[in-house]
């Protein structure tokens, strides 16, 4: 298995990749079903003030739709509406197969800034584990991952496929006091979120395509990328790079759709 596959007390994790971009679109087109179709909801509560950013010079992609004073929950109060929302987009199995209903928008926050490092933060994923190990192939002495592991993230991939990214960028904007918040609590105060979004976008758009069956060695509990120039990637690539060709390229497509939508001049 995978080291970020293992919890605590032995059971399994995995990091879907790009997990926290993922709950970004389903999240923001939870709200936009929540805000249209929730007939006769009490008013919501305006959220707190958040600290400002105040070095516009310095934000490279601002969000001229973002509105510190739009009508949100607080952000600690945020995760019955967000998952209330997305039971009314994809349907209530879909997100329990998937969400993890706890601290939504902080997880996604704390994922999409770590998906450059090696490590990722596996107990701070917004979305549950992968069921299932990783699955190998051996021949001889060698190993490699291929179609059987590839097929383990189709639940995920259709989702994404089925995401209509126009909309979600329109309804990102009027959540976005949330994530800033939560990314100056993370220890960015005066630092922007959307421009670390982007960057880390960029990041994984740079994921090298590779053919499977791709080989893995496993020198001790963990299988690594037997060629080392794969295995000293970002933790966000690995784990695109295993999802497989098919899959990170349908993967991409979205975020550079998604990006695309973000960093307009409006």
């Amino acid at each position: 298995m995978w080291e970020d596959e293992v919890e605590d007390g032995g059971r399994r994790k995995v990091i879907w990749l790009v997990a926290a971009i993922v709950a970004v679109m389903l999240v923001v087109g939870g709200w936009y079903w929540y805000s249209s179709h929730r007939a006769a909801a009490p008013p919501v509560a305006a959220a707190p003030p958040q600290p400002a950013v105040n070095n516009e010079a310095q934000i490279a992609h601002p969000l001229a739709g973002a509105n510190a004073n739009a009508p949100l929950p607080a952000l600690n109060d945020s995760d019955q509406v967000v998952h209330d929302s997305l039971a009314g987009v994809i349907g209530g199995d879909p997100v329990a197969q998937f969400l993890v209903p706890q601290n939504i928008v902080r997880h996604i926050v704390v994922t999409v800034d770590n998906l450059p490092q090696r490590k990722v933060a596996v107990d701070l994923r917004p979305v549950k584990p992968t069921p299932g190990e990783t699955r190998t192939a051996s021949s001889g002495d060698s190993s490699a991952i291929g179609e059987a592991n590839f097929a383990r993230y189709a639940p995920l991939v259709r989702v994404i496929q089925a995401t209509d990214v126009k909309a979600l960028a329109v309804v990102y904007e009027h959540l976005y006091p949330l994530f800033q918040h939560a990314y100056e609590d993370l220890g960015y105060p005066g630092k922007y979120f959307n421009d670390r979004l982007v960057q880390v976008i960029d990041h994984l758009l740079q994921a090298p395509e590779v053919p499977g069956p791709i080989p893995v060695v496993q020198p001790k509990v963990f299988f690594e990328y037997a060629d080392p120039g794969l295995e000293s990637r970002s933790a966000g690539q690995k784990l695109l790079i295993r999802m497989g060709p098919a899959n990170a390229r349908l993967i991409k497509g979205k975020l550079r759709e998604f990006r695309a939508e973000i960093v307009k001049n409006k």
